[in-house]
């Protein structure tokens, strides 16, 4: 008996341990991102408002990037949450028993596709496409828009924005089925109870129901668009600068960190990099956080619906 008491509390322990080490990373990841970026936080708010990043004259500011990283993230969810939303619908709702696997495993598979990948795809095969094909037609009808003047490249703030939205797709869509399949079936007898038709089941009931849980897919995508790196940095330009067209280059944090720290000669350099670190560490914990508490909302009110 004591043989097995000292096994159970062995092994609470350990696992103990190996959960409070996620916790302790977490922190360590703050405070060395904190400490690592003392130079350029005793300057205060000047560091996200200046839009000049001059390494040479010790000026550093990153406001074009934060701007760049915000455009391309709204670009992202623009785009791609319709269609993901789209996706997750079709999945939890209306496909044929022998396609929801295939296509769900699909999903999945995209999810886990190597950044630098969805980078080569959009500079050899979507950058091309966007710059001759649809950019122009955008110009040729929209062009009395402020956002959609200026020259045409190929690399350019919409450019890496509808990068984000097919890379967030997945993510979206795959968390986004499984709070429609939580939905109780309750709420959709009860719809169709009422009269109401097929998509008016899944507008009202199973979309209202599930609302928490959407939301909190469109939170994680906007952490992963928000941070995402190598496939901005080979489709966006790199260029420093801002502006209201997004047929124009830009830049963003994770772009910025990426291209400037092994050049990095001074602690002041070194410090402004790691503070962009920092922001984008806040950004993607902060957003993970209203994530899990919409998730967290979405599980009470199955729970609370499982009574009923």
């Amino acid at each position: 008996m004591k043989t097995k008491n000292l096994a159970d509390d062995s092994f609470k322990i350990i696992v103990f341990v190996f959960s409070f080490s996620i916790i302790a990373m977490t922190l360590i990841f703050f405070y060395e991102l904190w400490t690592g970026s003392y130079y350029t936080l005793k300057e205060g708010l000047s560091f996200f408002t200046i839009s000049r990043f001059d390494p040479v004259g010790n000026v550093y500011g990153v406001y074009p990037e934060i701007y760049g990283s915000v455009v391309t993230s709204a670009i992202a969810l623009l785009i791609g949450v319709p269609i993901s939303l789209g996706v997750a619908i079709f999945l939890a709702e209306l496909s044929p028993g022998p396609l929801r696997s295939p296509i769900s495993f699909i999903v999945e598979l995209l999810a886990a596709v190597p950044s630098v990948i969805y980078g080569f795809w959009a500079l050899l095969i979507l950058s091309p496409l966007l710059s001759y094909k649809v950019y122009p037609v955008i110009l040729k009808y929209l062009g009395f828009l402020p956002i959609f003047r200026g020259p045409i490249s190929g690399a350019t703030l919409l450019t890496a924005g509808v990068v984000l939205a097919v890379m967030i797709i997945p993510i979206v869509s795959a968390v986004s089925k499984d709070c429609l399949l939580a939905v109780p079936d309750s709420q959709r007898e009860a719809a169709y109870a009422l009269g109401a038709t097929r998509s008016e089941a899944i507008r009202i009931s199973v979309l209202s129901y599930a609302k928490s849980g959407i939301l909190a897919s469109i939170f994680l995508g906007l952490g992963r668009a928000f941070g995402e790196t190598i496939a901005v940095a080979m489709v966006i330009g790199n260029s420093p600068y801002v502006s209201g067209s997004l047929f124009s280059q830009g830049a963003t944090l994770a772009s910025l960190i990426l291209n400037d720290f092994g050049d990095s000669f001074s602690p002041q350099f070194t410090s402004a990099l790691v503070e962009a670190g920092l922001i984008l560490l806040c950004v993607v914990f902060l957003t993970n956080v209203v994530a899990r508490y919409m998730i967290g909302r979405l599980a009470r009110n199955r729970e609370a619906a499982s009574y009923i």
